[in-house]
């Protein structure tokens, strides 16, 4: 994803214009990286910019004025979990998760992981210009830096789709290996670097002849939820959030340099470059803090731990003039406002439900405008609840390097609770039954889940009616081989099959 604070390079526009590049060689013919982009001219906060958040169980896009710190309201894109949506006869979109902006700021990319679409939406008037179809669980992408184009990876399938973002449709394909996560445009225009679910790799495209030209390997873990471009686009962030590490590549080389042990569940790498100097900030979901590592030395160096106003922080993104950083909190429906030269929260604005994405957009919008919003998934905001082990002992108890054992989140959806639980550390490939507590500690059955190898769970849904005060789990055994296969093929998916019985588990970043 591209923020409007990045560079548009004269070479971008000669693409744009249908011109034909020549790619720069070195002496073995092997296409070299081009050299650093100039920053764009910092643009101030006002209230012509809006701040956005991809909200996957209202299915909505939270619109907000970052000049106020205020919610504007909120784009339905589909009926909140889980209302209608498992209808043969549902139209709307499920699993609102993606987002980018355009380099210009008027059009905004919204990814749906179930429904498999693309939407492209006028920030001026927050009105759905077009609607296509892509690949499986298309996840994340970018846009070109002419706006003309839209690349989202399909993580359920082999391929990055391209998007007409000015007419909507399918333009191509690029086949690049299986489970592609994310997209991003190297700032001048003309490489595409692809992370990915299955591969400790980046696949690095020329996008004018749509062509993979390369491959980075050497990446800390074979599965990268979410990564990041530096302003001047020489050097890239990918995030691996299930063994809480992230690596770090010289794109001028292309090659892997360092690879950071950070902490459980880190996400959505952003760049920053201040007055005090450059930094990188990684949410981190299970400490419910995003750290800044500072940038420019023989190796990034952690500066601070932000503890954050609530629970699993998540995406990510900052203003046009770098003075803020604004982390979604998934499990408490929120945005962290976060000033930068202090590194501290200084505001938190209600979202929709459970924000993944957050993207800005400078320059988006009239003053005061919030045309064509209303008020779906507000209101109705997530709680975390207490958890008890099979020993009787707290789970949610945090520990400040390793995170939860036990989470349990509750938040209303459509005349149910959607209840979620994230395990670290359990007993591994163990099937485990939960239970609601009542206050006079009567047990109720709600749902069985099971754990990986490592004894973790990423993340358990199930839809009931939920009057505890309290989670419980209790071992029933270890997983036969054919829960074990299921558990796989679904947490390595986003496949959603969801009763008022049944678990989801998703890998989500």
């Amino acid at each position: 994803m591209l923020s409007v604070r990045i560079a548009t390079w004269l070479v971008a526009a000669a693409l744009g214009s249908g011109a034909v590049l020549t790619a720069p060689f070195g002496a073995a013919g092997v296409e070299q990286a081009p050299p650093p982009a100039s920053p764009q001219e910092p643009i101030p906060i006002s209230g012509e910019d809006r701040l956005y958040t991809a909200d996957q169980t209202s299915n909505t896009v939270t619109v907000a004025d970052p000049s106020t710190n205020t919610t504007l309201g909120t784009i339905a894109l589909g009926d909140q979990r889980l209302g209608s949506t498992m209808s043969p006869q549902y139209l709307g979109d499920a699993g609102v998760h993606g987002l980018a902006t355009s380099p210009d700021g008027n059009r905004l990319a919204v990814v749906a992981v179930s429904s498999n679409t693309v939407h492209i939406v006028d920030t001026a008037t927050n009105e759905v210009l077009s609607t296509t179809d892509v690949g499986r669980a298309a996840h994340e992408g970018s846009f070109t830096t002419d706006g003309k184009e839209f690349w989202v990876a399909d993580r359920g399938r082999d391929t990055v789709t391209i998007v007409d973002a000015v007419h909507g449709g399918v333009v191509g394909r690029v086949r690049v290996g299986d489970g592609p996560s994310k997209v991003l445009m190297s700032p001048d225009g003309r490489w595409a670097y692809v992370n990915f679910t299955t591969m400790s790799e980046i696949a690095v495209i020329n996008v004018h002849s749509r062509k993979v030209k390369d491959r980075i390997t050497g990446l800390g873990d074979s599965f990268s939820s979410d990564q990041s471009i530096s302003p001047d686009g020489t050097e890239l962030w990918a995030a691996h959030k299930r063994v809480g590490k992230v690596s770090v590549v010289d794109l001028a080389q292309r090659e892997v340099t360092t690879v950071l042990e950070t902490g459980p569940d880190t996400n959505h790498p952003q760049f920053v470059d201040t007055t005090d100097g450059s930094y990188v900030y990684l949410t981190m979901g299970g400490l419910d803090e995003t750290w800044v590592y500072s940038r420019g030395g023989a190796e990034p160096e952690l500066v601070t731990r932000i503890k954050n106003s609530g629970h699993a922080p998540h995406g990510a993104w900052p203003s046009g003039d770098s003075t803020r950083m604004y982390v979604g909190l998934e499990k408490s429906d929120g945005i962290d406002v976060i000033d930068t030269a202090t590194h501290q929260v200084v505001d938190t604005i209600e979202t929709g439900q459970e924000p993944q994405a957050v993207a800005y957009a400078s320059k988006a919008a009239e003053p005061g405008s919030a045309a064509n919003l209303g008020t779906q998934g507000l209101g109705q905001r997530a709680h975390n609840v207490p958890t008890i082990l099979p020993d009787g002992t707290r789970g949610d108890t945090l520990d400040p390097e390793k995170g939860r054992v036990l989470e349990a989140t509750v938040r209303p959806v459509a005349g149910l609770d959607m209840i979620q639980i994230q395990a670290r550390r359990l007993r591994p490939n163990t099937m485990y039954q939960a239970y609601s507590v009542a206050a006079d500690g009567r047990k109720t059955p709600v749902f069985a889940f099971q754990t990986d190898d490592n004894g973790g769970t990423p993340m358990a849904l199930a839809f009931a009616s939920f009057d505890g005060k309290s989670i419980a789990i209790t071992p029933q055994g270890e997983v036969t081989p054919v829960q074990k296969a299921a558990f796989a093929a679904q947490s390595g998916s986003h496949g959603h099959t969801t009763t008022a019985d049944d678990l989801v588990f998703c890998t989500c970043c």
